[in-house]
């Protein structure tokens, strides 16, 4: 038998490149430089990395220099934001850069899943990623081995500086420190100093929506009148007048822990709907809106939100003006438009809609103006005894210690309840029992849990409900205790006082004030 032969044929390209061994064509090379914060000494390192990483390259007689690819002020946990990280990635896809140099592996990625993830693509065309500082590089055989465990010890750096910033964050909560961004927060500078020029617009938002405009219609005002938005932009949304109106700052409390992370990787942010503490911080800074104000506008929230029709608040008329006979509300229309007898009447909305049509009349807004005064008059004439019988209302109708009383006993059964459940699941966890058994037990005690909860939400909701009829009431009275008998008509005494006008015919229109009376006037 003949002894074989065997003859080595060398390898003439290289195994990711496909360019020839010993070839004397330079690799084209890119920098990438990336600090996570905008402040001054992360900016000296941003200026520092590019600055060396651009001499670095340019001094290899063997290397092209193609650029440098930067993030300033980018988190690494995730590539979704980094634009130059994503560009880089997306010329060497293209074929334009044969090595990527870096600091080391966090300055390219604290997430383990996007940098081996980016390495494995990167290398499938060929570019190579150099980290200096681990002297690691990609295409030698330990390379994605050394990268995958450097990665993990990044990303769990992330987890650590997360949780530790989170924990400072709810430390500072706990001991009612408030911080908001003020650079988009209306009204307020940095340290909770009021910005009286900004303040302005907050009040106004605050005075026209107390005289019976909505969120969206104010949206408009404020864009007319082109008052600048928290971000600075020209057109306002009703989204942003209804947080400015909501917001508990403006009466210079704050709530804090609002939101919170739920993903130190996405930076994902979510409501906090119970998962996290709470902490409410009362005179926490000087209030721009006053804390009675304020409260009354939260209460005039929900009496808006409630019932069948819809608000309307195009004007201080909208949802004011009511028809006697179907019960829906009155709606402006224009009369001679284009034409000197123009005029703007208000009549039912449904009167000329379904088989049955109102017999309502329209009315005008000088009709209703009058009527209101007339009204407003007679009101005061019988001021004294209206205060008595609102004391009364408040100290019987309003009274909440029952009810509290009946939610604290509540709180405490569902607590039990609760216990109860889980011993229950620990103990099908712990010890072999029978599971028809013990569904049948564990879905009795969710029933009971959930016939508890039922009362519990109403009980807690009657007490708000009677706790901003309350204030709703004390209001009214402070209103009229001070004031005088008119002659003209007020816009803000209309908004506070009337919750609605009732139309029948033409001489019986009667005004239902918020405490209750209606008077024919």
């Amino acid at each position: 038998m003949a002894q074989r032969k065997v003859t080595a044929i060398p390898a003439t390209i290289k195994q990711y490149t496909a360019a020839p061994i010993g070839g004397d064509r330079k690799r084209r090379v890119a920098g990438y430089a990336r600090v996570s914060t905008d402040h001054e000494d992360q900016a000296t390192s941003y200026e520092a990395q590019v600055d060396y990483y651009t001499h670095y390259i340019k001094g290899r007689d063997d290397w092209e220099f193609v650029g440098i690819y930067t993030d300033e002020g980018i988190s690494a946990t995730n590539t979704k934001r980094r634009e130059g990280f994503k560009q880089m990635v997306s010329d060497a896809l293209a074929g334009k850069i044969d090595l990527i140099v870096t600091k080391s592996v966090s300055r390219f990625a604290r997430n383990t899943v996007d940098s081996l993830s980016t390495i494995r693509k990167l290398k499938e065309k060929g570019t190579e990623v150099y980290f200096e500082k681990e002297n690691i590089w990609t295409m030698d055989a330990k390379g994605e081995l050394l990268i995958t465990i450097m990665s993990s010890l990044a990303q769990e750096e992330s987890r650590s500086i997360s949780e530790n910033t989170t924990w400072g964050q709810r430390k500072r909560f706990a001991d009612g420190k408030a911080s908001v961004a003020y650079k988009r927060f209306l009204g307020y500078d940095r340290g909770f100093v009021v910005n009286e020029e900004e303040a302005k617009t907050i009040r106004l938002i605050y005075k026209l929506f107390l005289e019976g405009l909505s969120c969206h219609a104010i949206a408009a005002e404020l864009t007319n009148r082109k008052l600048p938005t928290p971000a600075g932009k020209e057109v306002w949304c009703q989204g942003t007048v209804k947080s400015i109106l909501t917001n508990e700052k403006y009466k210079g409390d704050a709530l804090l822990q609002k939101e919170f992370t739920v993903d130190f990787l996405q930076k994902k942010m979510k409501k906090n709907e119970g998962e996290v503490p709470q902490y409410y911080v009362e005179g926490n800074h000087e209030p721009i809106i006053q804390p009675e104000v304020f409260d009354f506008v939260q209460t005039e929230m929900q009496r808006r939100s409630r019932g069948s029709n819809r608000y309307s608040g195009v004007s201080m008329f909208s949802s004011k003006i009511k028809c006697g006979e179907c019960g829906c509300w009155y709606g402006s229309k224009v009369w001679h438009s284009t034409d000197k007898y123009r005029r703007v009447i208000y009549q039912c909305n449904h009167k000329y809609k379904g088989d049955r049509k109102c017999g309502t009349p329209h009315v005008t807004e000088d009709e209703v103006k009058e009527v209101f005064v007339r009204a407003l008059n007679i009101l005061l004439t019988e001021r004294d005894e209206l205060a008595e019988n609102i004391q009364t209302i408040i100290s019987t109708l309003c009274d909440s210690a029952a009810l509290e009383k009946r939610q604290a006993e509540l709180k405490s059964e569902m607590e039990v309840v609760v216990e109860l459940t889980e011993r229950c699941v620990a103990e099908n966890a712990r010890v072999a029992l029978d599971q028809d058994e013990y569904m049948e037990r564990y879905n009795g005690l969710v029933s009971r849990y959930e016939t508890i909860k039922e009362e519990y939400d109403i009980v807690v909701q009657t007490i708000a409900d009677n706790v901003a009829r309350k204030k709703e009431m004390e209001q009214f009275i402070h209103t009229l205790s001070s004031l005088e008998p008119i002659e003209q008509f007020d816009e803000s005494l209309w908004s506070s006082l009337v919750d609605y006008v009732t139309v029948y015919s033409e001489k019986d229109i009667r005004v239902t004030f918020r405490d209750g009376t209606e008077i024919q006037p």
